[in-house]
């Protein structure tokens, strides 16, 4: 069954192509996208949050791992005691942010 499935896909491909359907699609001629991330992510979860991508919104952990980085470069950054002490307090915050909603999408997705 597997097989034929393949060979009837495979053929509306050919026809697709042969019609000229596939032209001019976002991303044509252009290197596929970098998605090595998502090797360690079950795949209902890679889809769903690719279709949110493309959606334009993003779940809470991803935003709050950009402000994590951010946090991350700024403490490199920081000059002194005290604006380590800043900076690491907000990492420790976010971090803790990022993990809850990590289980609270893993709960959610029942992973």
């Amino acid at each position: 069954m597997t097989q034929s499935l393949d060979r009837l896909v495979e053929r509306q491909i050919q026809k697709a192509l042969a019609e000229g359907k596939l032209r001019g699609l976002e991303g044509e001629g252009k290197p596929l996208p970098d998605r090595s991330g998502e090797a360690f992510t079950d795949m209902a979860t890679a889809v769903a949050v690719r279709i949110m991508a493309e959606a334009g919104t993003l779940p809470e952990e991803f935003k709050i791992k950009k402000l994590l980085e951010a946090a991350k470069q700024s403490y490199k950054e920081a000059e002194g005691n005290d604006a380590k002490r800043v900076a690491m307090a907000l990492i420790a915050d976010l971090q803790q942010r990022y993990n809850i909603a990590v289980e609270a999408r893993r709960r959610f997705m029942g992973s």
